[in-house]
């Protein structure tokens, strides 16, 4: 029988019911590793998260948000970060785990969703999410900005990767509703995305990422955005 919305929790559940079921769907997408999928074949970072460790980033505490196969966080496990590393998917945990041990590296690996997730108020100073937002239905936004205000102190940092309109569609807020589909994620254009985070984050950087041709130490693909930002105080 379903449920009467008496909360705002409620509501997002019922809002969830539109669209796929997130779990299910990314089991299925990591039970292959040899898929032709670009990051599958990289064991190194993000060419922006390197470029912000070059650049005198050095983080102690870090969450990272839909870690996949584990590369960035075995790369600032590697920095001296004590990293928390969370993917609703136990099969990217698993593979992420077997890469972690395979190099003697430590990282806290959760199996859970964000949003799940119990974090301590203010106790990162560095939140890392390359590829979870852009598959965050729009409903959810809200919830995640909040979390990320939870869980950073008051000079972390935030930095993301996301589609730009080159990597997925710009498929409008209400149109996800219309449709019950994220479109296999949402390509955000450069004033769709400011408009999410600009009234609660300052924008300290935000490119094009850089495309790195394979094999490399590091990933990289122009279809996506890059952006570093620290909460507004």
């Amino acid at each position: 029988m379903e449920k009467t919305i008496l909360s705002y929790d409620d509501l997002l559940e019922m809002l969830d019911d539109y669209l796929r079921e997130p779990k299910e769907f990314w089991e299925g997408f990591y039970e292959d590793k040899t898929k032709d999928i670009p990051f599958f074949k990289v064991t190194g970072p993000d060419e922006n998260l390197m470029e912000y460790f070059d650049k005198g980033l050095k983080p102690k505490k870090v969450l990272e948000l839909g870690c996949g196969p584990g590369r960035n966080a075995i790369f600032m496990a590697k920095n001296g970060c004590e990293v928390d590393a969370l993917d609703i998917s136990e099969n990217a945990i698993s593979w992420a785990k077997e890469r972690a041990n395979e190099e003697g590296i430590n990282v806290n690996f959760h199996c859970t969703s964000l949003f799940d997730f119990e974090i301590k108020s203010h106790s990162y100073d560095f939140v890392y999410d390359c590829g979870l937002f852009h598959h965050l239905a729009p409903h959810r936004r809200l919830t995640y900005i909040e979390m990320l205000k939870k869980a950073l102190d008051k000079d972390g940092h935030f930095a993301i990767v996301c589609f730009n309109t080159d990597g997925a569609i710009d498929t409008p807020d209400w149109e996800v509703y219309r449709q019950k589909s994220l479109n296999r994620g949402l390509g955000y254009t450069e004033k769709r995305f400011k408009e999410v985070f600009e009234n609660d984050f300052t924008i300290k950087d935000f490119r094009t990422m850089k495309k790195v041709s394979q094999p490399n130490e590091k990933f990289g693909e122009d279809f996506l955005w890059t952006s570093l930002m620290q909460v507004n105080n």
